[in-house]
């Protein structure tokens, strides 16, 4: 696809795409997503006014062709959700060239994202997340690898990780304590208090593991020894929730929902909890904790300086 636009365009998105990752910090799959959403709008350009689209070319874009764009989208039924997304990074990429080549990018930049409705992420009850570590155990016939799933899924639950941040811990990380340094999203990095729960299930997983403990290796292995897949974890979540008759919204990740919302629940700060997640903004926390509005309420008059 790449090979349809012009190598100005294609050398000014690589431009792009480094200024991300040195300056935003911007991690790889964000980046690869960068490039998917800008090089389709500039193939779209290209088709649509049959020529290449150099740099002078991508500086006269109109609203008329922001509007096509957008039109071309939906008719491949693209939903509202990522029609957004694929706006916001071609708005992006914009703002840096417009301020790069010195012109105005306001028929991109006012251009408005279809509206939809954002999902709340479905947190699992307390007894269920805990039935979930439990049943994950004995998803595998290798005692081992079991053990290794429980101490995934403990991590989530526990800690708040994404499912990247835990299975990118190494034998460095070893021995756990009472807290974690975490490098999340963008290269964010924060301290995440681990429970004695989860050293339990660390520690056990390593006394089973068939595989030496190395500095630079995955701590959690695959069956031949490399680092596990984040796939045989949502596997074994998946037969662990149909056999307790969870529903399909009982992912791996679902137990980072679950910690969040959990710990509000039992009236956790929401500055504390969104520093303990890695958010960047706190409207994501609020989310991602899916509390009704009666509990942010008390949370609010609980935590508010009063005048």
């Amino acid at each position: 696809m790449s090979l349809e636009i012009s190598p100005a365009a294609r050398d000014v998105l690589a431009n792009w795409l480094e200024a991300c990752k040195a300056l935003d910090g911007a991690a790889d799959n964000t980046l690869s997503a960068y490039r998917t959403d800008v090089l389709d709008f500039i193939v779209f350009l290209t088709a649509h006014h049959a020529e290449p689209q150099g740099l002078a070319p991508l500086a006269r874009v109109t609203t008329t062709d922001m509007r096509s764009w957008m039109a071309h989208l939906r008719r491949q039924d693209i939903g509202a959700r990522s029609v957004a997304r694929k706006l916001s990074a071609v708005k992006s990429f914009y703002r840096w060239l417009a301020r790069r080549e010195g012109f105005e990018a306001t028929a991109v930049l006012s251009a408005r994202a279809p509206k939809f409705q954002k999902k709340l992420p479905r947190p699992l009850t307390e007894d269920a997340a805990r039935a979930m570590i439990d049943t994950v155990e004995v998803q595998s016939r290798e005692g081992w690898q079991g053990a290794r799933d429980a101490a995934v899924v403990t991590l989530l639950y526990g800690c708040g990780l994404r499912i990247s941040e835990a299975l990118g811990l190494t034998g460095r990380d070893l021995p756990l304590g009472a807290s974690l340094r975490i490098v999340g999203k963008g290269g964010k990095e924060r301290i995440v208090p681990v429970l004695p729960v989860a050293v339990r299930a660390v520690d056990t997983y390593l006394r089973l593991c068939p595989f030496p403990v190395e500095p630079d290796a995955a701590l959690f292995r695959g069956a031949r020894g490399g680092a596990l897949n984040p796939r045989l974890v949502s596997k074994a979540t998946e037969r662990a929730r149909m056999q307790l008759g969870l529903p399909a919204t009982a992912t791996p990740h679902a137990m980072r929902h679950s910690f969040a919302t959990h710990l509000l629940a039992a009236g956790g700060d929401l500055r504390a909890i969104q520093e303990l997640l890695g958010h960047a903004s706190l409207s994501t926390t609020q989310a991602y904790t899916a509390v009704d509005e009666v509990h942010l309420m008390k949370v609010y008059e609980a935590t508010h300086p009063k005048a």
